[in-house]
């Protein structure tokens, strides 16, 4: 299983709009993503209910998990959206 993990840019954290756009983004990469902020269970990517339910805010750190082909480049990408703000 890859992991990786990122620092959160978005000034609301991972609520609304940057949780809608970071839930795309994991549904377009067609891999079983999990996300997880330090003392939660990991949640489905995939599920912005899931995402919302962790209270993740600006500046937390999140870890990424998931396994299949490209898992790491994926990871990457997706780390690397969660670090700039998806407010805009």
């Amino acid at each position: 299983m890859a992991t990786r993990t990122a620092t959160i840019a978005s000034p609301v954290g991972l609520h609304a709009r940057p949780a809608a756009v970071f839930t795309r983004a994991v549904e377009d990469t067609g891999l079983p993503v999990r996300i997880s902020k330090a003392g939660s269970v990991p949640q489905d990517a995939t599920s912005i209910l899931g995402v919302m339910s962790l209270g993740v805010e600006h500046g937390d750190e999140v870890t990424l998990h998931a396994d299949g082909p490209e898992a790491d480049s994926v990871l990457a990408d997706l780390a690397s959206l969660l670090s700039r703000d998806l407010t805009a």
